[in-house]
């Protein structure tokens, strides 16, 4: 049986590479390697001129990663940008919210991770705290914390334990969109993981499984895109 296609949103930032100095569409190499660890196959999504294109893209995939990254635009969940809120970064966030509508409407196995999480709350109604402290380990440095599966939950399922997860976020979800369940949390009470119910497969995280060895939280999407 051929492995997967799980397709991984990217960003369009400067770069420099030997004597270049030019934009570039940026993935850290955690996100392909988690997948392939996973058993998937992976494939960079740059963002697209028109957003419009993102249900033929999905409809190429068996499964979707949305991944970390800036902040999302507070205008996209109706607030004022408080000062700590990074500036916007408008066109990855039309394509990326096109993509998890595009996954959402066709039943595509979805994972979100740290801002992906805060999109698909976004995407489906819900509100962002613009501001945490004591989720990193300090400027540019991943921090380690606990989060605690809701049982019951699809991450339960996959994670029935406390687990030490990398974590860099200085946001989080704050009123859940529409038809979102919490399914971890951090032992601030902060949601760590939320999920669609249902048939299908939408989960997202707010911490960086790419950044550890614990594949688990990928397995489950892998799987899912494999039964589609």
């Amino acid at each position: 049986m051929s492995k997967p296609l799980i397709g991984i949103s990217t960003y369009l930032e400067p770069a420099k590479w030997g004597v270049w100095d030019l934009p570039a569409a940026l993935l850290p190499a955690g996100y392909p390697r988690l997948v392939r660890a996973a058993g998937g196959l992976a494939a960079m999504l740059p963002p697209d001129d028109g957003p419009a294109a993102a249900a033929e893209v999905v409809a190429r995939l068996d499964g979707l990663v949305v991944a970390g990254g800036a902040d999302v635009d507070p205008v996209r969940y109706g607030a004022e940008p408080s000062p700590r809120t990074g500036p916007p970064a408008r066109e990855r966030d039309a394509w990326e919210l096109a993509l998890i509508d595009a996954a959402l409407a066709a039943g595509t196995p979805l994972l979100g991770i740290c801002r992906g999480l805060q999109l698909l709350n976004v995407a489906l109604g819900g509100t962002l705290v613009q501001h945490l402290e004591g989720h990193t380990g300090g400027r540019g440095v991943f921090g380690e914390h606990t989060v605690k599966p809701v049982p019951g939950t699809l991450y339960a399922t996959l994670v029935p334990e406390a687990a030490d997860v990398p974590t860099y976020h200085h946001q989080c979800v704050d009123r859940l969109g529409s038809g979102l369940i919490p399914s971890a949390h951090a032992e601030d009470g902060t949601v760590e993981a939320a999920e669609l119910p249902g048939p299908g497969w939408a989960l997202g995280v707010q911490w960086h499984p790419e950044m550890g060895r614990d594949t688990r939280v990928m397995e489950g999407l892998v799987r899912a895109a494999s039964t589609r």
